[in-house]
C-alpha cells in the first residue's frame, strides 16, 4: 500500500514535470515562432555592400582625396590579419569559433548578474554573430523581444556566411571612434598603418571601441583605454594567441596614436582638397547618376599631375595678388572680433579659432588668420593663430604697408581679423625670417587650366585664388564669361576652312552697322586702321575690324557651326558682334577647343578622370579609348615608340589646323603676346580682352599641352586702363608653362603632308621668292597653289583716305578650293543678321 502510494507519488511528479516540459517547450517554440516569422531576409548579408570610402589617386598612385559619409574602407577577411581577427575575438566573444551562433553560458552569466543587481546592471552576453544580426538587421534596442530575435538569426547566419563570412561583416562595420568604421580605416585613424603594420597592442587598443566607441578616446579617456586595452591582451594570452613575452612587450606600450601626436596624421599626408579634386566629384556623379561619392566605395583615377597643379596654383595666385596689391587699397577680410575678448588671450584665440576666412593659401609660405591685438603709429601687434611662445613676435612694422594708401590706424582697428605670413630672404619660404607681413585675398578673381593636347587629360585647375570648403568654392574654370577675342581663332578657321588663305586679303577699314536703330562701330584696341592687311597680320594683331568684314564674308552662321563643333558653344547666336567674342562660354571649353588646333584637328574630349573601379576593382569606366597596337609586341624595332590606333572624329582639316597654329606662333613671336611669352619650345595661342577690359584671357599650346588663363572680378567690371590678356594672362601662362616644359619638353608643331610651303611678305601678303629672307618673310603653308592680291572688304564700305594697297577686286566673286577639296565660290554680301551689344577688342 505504501509502495503503491510512493509509486503513483513520484509517477504524479514525473507526469507534472513532464507536463510542464511539454508546455515549456510549447511555449518557447510559441515564442521562437511569433518572433521569428517576421524577421528581415538574413540572406541579404551575403550581398551586404557597407558603405564605403570613395579615394581619388594621382597619375602617380598617390591618395589625394577621400570622399566619405562614414571613414570606411573594405577589407576582405582574407586581408585582415589574425592578430586582429583575435584581438576581437578575445575582447568580444572568445568562444566564437566553437559555438552555433549564441553562447548560453554567456547568457546564463548576463541573466544571473541582471537578477542580482535587480535590472540595474544589464549587459549584452552578445556574440559576435549575434552583434552582426543586431547591427544589420535590427534595432539596437535592449529589448527581450530583440535577444529572442538575435537567438533566432543567429545559427541561419552562421549557416549561412559561415565564421570568415560574419568576422568580414563585422570587421569592416563596425564603429570604432573618431569617425572610423572598420577595422581598416581605424587604424589609419589611430595609428597611421595598414593592418599588417599593427603590433598586438595596437590590434587590441581597437578591440577596445565595439563596447563603447567614444568612451575610451587615447587622450580624453587615456587610463580608461590603457586598462580596457591591457584586459584585452591578457585575454588574448589567455586564449593562446599570444606568448606570455609577447604579452609583457605589448602591456608596456605606451598607447602611442595619431591623437596623442606620436605619429603624423593621415590626413595631413595628403594635399587639402582643392578645385580639381572637388570638381571630380561632379564629373564621376555625371558619369555614373546613381553612385553616391561619399558611400560608393570607388577607386578614382585622376588625371591631376600634382607637380603642375602646384604650378597652376603658384602661378595664378602671384599674378592675382600682384594685381591686388597694385591697386594699393586694404579691404580686409570684413570679419571682426569682439574687442571685449582681445584681453582675454582664451577667448580671442577662441574666437579667431572659428573665424569664417580661407585658411588652405601657401602662396611663398602659408597664410595664418591674425586678429589685430595693437594699433601703434610705426608697427601693429597682431595674434597669430598657432603661435607659440619662441616664435617670432607677432609684430607688423610700418615698411610692410608701403604698399597701401593711409597708415595702420587708417586701414586696421583692433579686433580685425587679417592675414599674415612670414616674409624671408628667400623664395618659397626659403631663407632667414625678415618680419611677418600682411596679405589679404584678392577681390580679382581667375582660373586656369592645363590639359594633354592628344587625350584631353586634364592636367592642372585652379579656379581661383585659394579653395575652402563653405568659403570659397567657387570654380571660375566653369564660370560663363566673355571670350573677347580669344574667339577669333574660330573666325579664322572657318574662313580658312572655306578656302582662304594665311595671305589672302581683307580690309581693315572704319564700319558702321546699323541694326535695331543702334549703330555699331567696331574699333582696334589702338584706336587706328591699317587698310588691306593679310589675315596672318590679322589674327597676329588682334585686329577688331578686319575680323568682322572677315566674318561678314565668310557667313556668322558658318562661323557659329564651327564654334559649335569645336564645343566653344552649344548653341551660338549667330549676330556679327559675336565674331568678337561677346558670347559667353567658359575657360574649360574653351581650353578643349584649343586642343584640337594643337593636335591637328582631332576631336578630344576634356577629362578629369583617367579610370573609374568599383568597390570590387572592376574598371567601370576609362577615358581612353585608343587602342595600342603594338605595345605588347616583342619584336618592335629598337628606337620607335609603339603605334597608337585612334578612331577619333575629325573636326578640321589638317592643313586648316597647321595654318592656324602657325598664324598663332605668330601671336607669341611678334603679336599681342610677344612682351609675355618666352619660351624655349614652340607655342601658339591667343589674348583675349573684352569691353574696358572686363576679362582678359590667354589660351596657348605647345605641341603637347594646352592651356588657358582667365582673369576678371566676379562681378564683371574694368580691370583698369591698359589691362590686357597679354599683360596679365600672358605671364600666369609663361610661368605654368616652363614647369611643364620641363616635364613632358615640346618640338615643332608637325606639318600635313599636303602643304605646299611658298614665302610670302607678312605685311602685304606678296608672294616672295624661296631664297627671301627678313623680319618681314613667312614660310607660309597652302592647301594648293594660291591666288595673290585679292582683297575682301566683306561688303562694308571703305574710307577714301586710309593708304590702301593696290588692290585686285574680281568682279563679282572668286572660286576656290575649301578643306574639303570642294570648289567654293566666296561672296562679298554674306548676311549678319541682328546684332547683339558689342565692340569688344
Amino acid at each position: 500500500m505504501v509502495l503503491r502510494f510512493i509509486f503513483s507519488f513520484f509517477g504524479g511528479i514525473f507526469s507534472m514535470l513532464t507536463l510542464g516540459a511539454g508546455m515549456a517547450a510549447l511555449t518557447l517554440g510559441a515564442i521562437f515562432y511569433m518572433y521569428g516569422k517576421n524577421l528581415p531576409t538574413y540572406e541579404t548579408l551575403a550581398n551586404y555592400q557597407p558603405k564605403t570610402i570613395s579615394r581619388v589617386y594621382s597619375g602617380e598612385g598617390l591618395v589625394i582625396d577621400e570622399f566619405a559619409e562614414e571613414r570606411r574602407l573594405f577589407t576582405p577577411a582574407a586581408e585582415i590579419p589574425d592578430i586582429v581577427k583575435q584581438a576581437f575575438i578575445s575582447a568580444e566573444d572568445k568562444n566564437f569559433y566553437t559555438h552555433d551562433g549564441y553562447d548560453l553560458r554567456g547568457i546564463g552569466a548576463a541573466v544571473v548578474e541582471a537578477i542580482v543587481s535587480r535590472g540595474e546592471t544589464l549587459r549584452g552576453a552578445s556574440t559576435i554573430t549575434q552583434q552582426v544580426a543586431k547591427n544589420f538587421l535590427l534595432d539596437g534596442s535592449r529589448r527581450v523581444e530583440r535577444k529572442i530575435q538575435e537567438l533566432i538569426l543567429a545559427p541561419r547566419i552562421e549557416a549561412t556566411l559561415g565564421k570568415e563570412g560574419i568576422l568580414e561583416l563585422y570587421l569592416n562595420e563596425i564603429d570604432l571612434g573618431v569617425r572610423s568604421f572598420g577595422v581598416t580605416a581605424a587604424a589609419r585613424s589611430y595609428f597611421n598603418k595598414t593592418l599588417s603594420e599593427l603590433s598586438p597592442a595596437e590590434a587590441a587598443f581597437l578591440a577596445v571601441h565595439p563596447k563603447a566607441p567614444y568612451s575610451y578616446h587615447p587622450v580624453r579617456n587615456r587610463e580608461d583605454a590603457i586598462e580596457r586595452r591591457d584586459f584585452i591582451l591578457e585575454e588574448m594570452f589567455e586564449n593562446g594567441y599570444i606568448t606570455a613575452q609577447e604579452l609583457e612587450v605589448a602591456l608596456a606600450d605606451p598607447l602611442r596614436t595619431v591623437q596623442n601626436g606620436d605619429f603624423p596624421s593621415y590626413s595631413s599626408e595628403r594635399p587639402d582638397r582643392d578645385y580639381f579634386t572637388a570638381a571630380i566629384v561632379s564629373e564621376v556623379e555625371t558619369l555614373f547618376p546613381d553612385y553616391e561619392m561619399n558611400s560608393a566605395g570607388l577607386t578614382i583615377r585622376a588625371t591631376v599631375d600634382e607637380g603642375l597643379q602646384a604650378a597652376a596654383r603658384d602661378a595664378l595666385q602671384r599674378q592675382l595678388e600682384s594685381y591686388d596689391r597694385g591697386l594699393g587699397r586694404w579691404r580686409g577680410t570684413g570679419v571682426t572680433i569682439p574687442v571685449e575678448t582681445l584681453s582675454d588671450e582664451t577667448e580671442w584665440r577662441a574666437a579667431l579659432r572659428s573665424a569664417r576666412v580661407i585658411r588652405t593659401v601657401t602662396l611663398e609660405n602659408p597664410w595664418f588668420p591674425a586678429v589685430v591685438l595693437e594699433v601703434g603709429d610705426s608697427e601693429m601687434r597682431v595674434g597669430i593663430e598657432g603661435w607659440e611662445e619662441g616664435d617670432e613676435a607677432p609684430i607688423v612694422p610700418r615698411r610692410d604697408i608701403e604698399w597701401m594708401r593711409g597708415s595702420f590706424a587708417d586701414n586696421f582697428t583692433p579686433g580685425d581679423v587679417v592675414h599674415v605670413r612670414r616674409m624671408m630672404t628667400g623664395d618659397n619660404g626659403a631663407g632667414d625670417f625678415i618680419r611677418w607681413t600682411l596679405r589679404q585675398v584678392p577681390e580679382v578673381q581667375g582660373a586656369f587650366m592645363a590639359m594633354d593636347v592628344n587625350t584631353g587629360r586634364v592636367l592642372a585647375m585652379q579656379g581661383g585664388f585659394g579653395y575652402e570648403i563653405a568659403i570659397s568654392e567657387l570654380n571660375r574654370a566653369y564660370a560663363e564669361r566673355q571670350p573677347g577675342s580669344a574667339f577669333k581663332p574660330f573666325v579664322f578657321a572657318a574662313a580658312l576652312d572655306s578656302g582662304y588663305t594665311p595671305a589672302t586679303i581683307v580690309v581693315d577699314a572704319p564700319i558702321e552697322v546699323v541694326a535695331g536703330g543702334e549703330i555699331w562701330r567696331p574699333q582696334n584696341a589702338s584706336d587706328r586702321f591699317y587698310g588691306p592687311t593679310p589675315l596672318r597680320t590679322g589674327i597676329e594683331q588682334s585686329r577688331n575690324v578686319m575680323t568682322v568684314r572677315l566674318a561678314q564674308e565668310v557667313g556668322m552662321r558658318t562661323i557659329a557651326e564651327y564654334a559649335e563643333r569645336f564645343g566653344v558653344y552649344d548653341r551660338m547666336n549667330a549676330y556679327l558682334s559675336a565674331s568678337l567674342g561677346s558670347e559667353e562660354t567658359t575657360l574649360y571649353k574653351l581650353v578643349a577647343a584649343y586642343a584640337m588646333f594643337a593636335n591637328g584637328g582631332e576631336r578630344v574630349e576634356p577629362t578629369l578622370v583617367d579610370r573609374v573601379q568599383d568597390r570590387s576593382g572592376a574598371t567601370i569606366y576609362r577615358h581612353d579609348q585608343r587602342v595600342c597596337a603594338e605595345c605588347l609586341d616583342p619584336n618592335l624595332e629598337q628606337g620607335r615608340s609603339p603605334r597608337i590606333a585612334s578612331d577619333r572624329e575629325r573636326v578640321m582639316d589638317p592643313v586648316t589646323a597647321y595654318q592656324l597654329t602657325s598664324m598663332m606662333q605668330g601671336v607669341v613671336q611678334r603679336g599681342t603676346a610677344r612682351s609675355a611669352v618666352n619660351l624655349p619650345v614652340p607655342i601658339a595661342g591667343k589674348t583675349g580682352t573684352t569691353n574696358d577690359a572686363k576679362d582678359v584671357w590667354f589660351v596657348g599650346f605647345s605641341s603637347n599641352i594646352v592651356a588657358g588663363c582667365y582673369i576678371g572680378f566676379d562681378t564683371p567690371r574694368s580691370l583698369g586702363r591698359g589691362a590686357s590678356g597679354g599683360g596679365l594672362c600672358g605671364p600666369v601662362f609663361n610661368s605654368f608653362m616652363r614647369t611643364a616644359i620641363q616635364r613632358y619638353g615640346g618640338r615643332d608643331f608637325s606639318a600635313p603632308d599636303a602643304c605646299i610651303f611658298i614665302k610670302i611678305d607678312r605685311f602685304t601678303g606678296a608672294r616672295l621668292p624661296d631664297s627671301a629672307s627678313g623680319d618681314n618673310v613667312v614660310r607660309e603653308c597652302f592647301r594648293e597653289e594660291p591666288v595673290f592680291g585679292i582683297t575682301f572688304d566683306g561688303g562694308f564700305a571703305m574710307a577714301a583716305d586710309l593708304p590702301l594697297f593696290d588692290e585686285v577686286r574680281p568682279p563679282a566673286a572668286v572660286s576656290v578650293t575649301t578643306s574639303s577639296g570642294e570648289t567654293a565660290t566666296i561672296n562679298s554680301n554674306a548676311s549678319f543678321g541682328s546684332l547683339s551689344s558689342g565692340g569688344l577688342y
